[in-house]
């Protein structure tokens, strides 16, 4: 009888071990997976980019990057896209800590920093469409607003994700399903802060020097 129920004690941690390295496995295919979405994302970005580069002369009598370009706002939003890149970091070592309030406050952190973002990225689109400046104007124009409003939208749905992320903390906590689908956006919203950089550098600071 006592050996039953070891035997039957054996059995049951062994199916609770198997169960663990299935979460496990299943995390990090999930993982994995949103890497090879990311790669594809970098593909279309890098295209976006060389269109924009093949199109920068292509002003059509209109303005150049450096009559347009406010780079103090740009500044501005910079900081704002960097400073939510920490406080996504620290939301995930509040995960790894188990501190699910923590963790909420940072994401909320981080969307507020993010809409901050996008708050003046359609401002600067509004004040360059005010001006007359549109995507329809010239070559340059029509480059400028696909390869920053693609990126624009991305962020968009960042947000979008933190704000279904900070329910899903609400109703589950953190558990099996949750914790891989913050480290998957924090993968997401590393990557368009680094995009944002290369955007900066080469479309913003380039042109206006």
């Amino acid at each position: 009888m006592a050996t039953d129920t070891l035997s039957n004690q054996g059995h049951a941690h062994g199916h609770d071990h198997d169960h663990h390295d299935d979460h496990h496995d299943t995390a990090g295919t999930k993982i994995f997976g949103f890497w090879v979405y990311l790669m594809s994302d970098l593909v279309i970005f890098g295209s976006l980019f060389a269109v924009y580069a093949v199109l920068l002369r292509g002003t059509a009598g209109g303005p150049s990057p450096a009559d347009i370009f406010d780079l103090p706002l740009i500044l501005i939003s910079t900081f704002l896209l960097l400073i939510s890149s920490f406080t996504y970091g620290m939301a995930v070592l509040s995960m790894n800590a188990g501190r699910v309030a923590s963790v909420q406050k940072w994401l909320l952190i981080t969307f507020l920093l993010g809409a901050g973002f996008i708050g003046l990225e359609l401002y600067e689109f509004q004040h360059l469409i005010h001006l007359g400046h549109g995507p329809d104007q010239s070559a340059f124009l029509s480059a400028f607003f696909t390869l920053v409003g693609t990126h624009g939208l991305h962020v968009i749905f960042g947000l979008i994700w933190i704000l279904v992320m900070l329910i899903q903390l609400k109703q589950k906590g953190l558990n099996d399903v949750t914790r891989p689908r913050i480290m998957c956006l924090s993968l997401f919203w590393h990557f368009l802060d680094i995009v944002w950089i290369c955007v900066f550098s080469f479309v913003y600071l380039m042109g206006v020097l």
